[in-house]
């Protein structure tokens, strides 16, 4: 099963990078894999590094804006316990891991962790449709490079309607963030 999440790992110059990543869990989650492609930067900490957190977390906007990196400020951390990271201060639960695995002969790496701590900060808050609908604008806002620009806003057009029925304020505001990068990325490149 994938579980979307968000994975910190470290940069060279020792800040946090923030990814939203879907790793490949079973529900012990003490085993996981990650796929990065190896031009991400999530790709390029684990083989220095071959540490980093992986979070679960309720809160779109984060996840909006990691898919995008497009902080107003970053979020706030405290150190890991067990690995040389940082763990998200609001998140609902955390496991720090470790790399044991790394293929890395395609584009798409197989990276193999092991869970060496984990924590809970507060419960999940729940089931909601507009955060699903951001969750999947922000897929699709790292994939405009790939995808035809009609598929995205037919996609789009889908996925508003979701949040205009159902959002609270902060999926109302992640959705503008993705939409408007989203549109950037098309006057950028109108091939896309």
């Amino acid at each position: 099963m994938i579980l979307e999440g968000v994975v910190t790992t470290l940069n060279e110059d020792g800040s946090p990078n923030i990814s939203p990543m879907g790793p490949e869990v079973d529900t012990s989650l003490t085993r996981f894999v990650l796929k990065p492609y190896q031009s991400s930067r999530t790709y390029q900490s684990l083989k220095r590094t071959g540490e980093g957190v992986l979070h679960v977390t309720d809160d779109v906007e984060l996840i909006a804006r990691a898919a995008i990196n497009q902080f107003d400020e970053l979020p706030a951390t405290f150190p890991a316990s067990a690995v040389a990271g940082v763990v998200l201060a609001d998140a609902c639960r955390w496991y720090e891991f470790r790399v044991s695995r790394l293929d890395d002969r395609d584009e798409r790496t197989r990276i193999e962790c092991d869970v060496v701590d984990r924590g809970r900060i507060r419960d999940f808050f729940g089931f909601n449709r507009a955060k699903h609908a951001v969750l999947e604008a922000a897929i699709l806002a790292t994939r405009t490079r790939f995808l035809p620009q009609a598929e995205v806003e037919k996609e789009l057009d889908r996925l508003q309607l979701v949040v205009q029925k159902t959002a609270g304020q902060q999926e109302f505001e992640a959705f503008q963030v993705l939409t408007r990068f989203i549109s950037a990325a098309y006057v950028t490149d109108p091939a896309g």
